[in-house]
């Protein structure tokens, strides 16, 4: 399963968080079965979550793609530069 369906999959059931504020709280409450960024993430946001993954142990992967190609994927009219798929 690529990460474009497993988003998709994600989004039909409901496990997702979207942005970067969110996914940060969600991060340091809980252990997500997958951290996904955009390419384009601003260095200090990437910066926060690989420690924040690191620390806790989780999967991160970087769409292949920017913010606003990312924010497609999730079938939003908005960029999203970071999102948690929920365990």
């Amino acid at each position: 399963m690529t990460l474009a369906e497993t988003i998709q999959a994600a989004l039909k059931t409901g496990n997702i968080v979207l942005g970067y504020k969110e996914s940060i709280k969600f991060i340091k409450l809980n252990t997500p079965k997958l951290i996904v960024i955009a390419k384009n993430i601003p260095e200090t946001m990437r910066k926060e979550i690989e420690h924040n993954a690191k620390v806790g142990k989780m999967q991160m992967e970087t769409f292949d793609g920017n913010s606003k190609e990312l924010g497609i994927a999730c079938g939003k009219p908005f960029p999203v530069t970071a999102l948690v798929i929920k365990g």
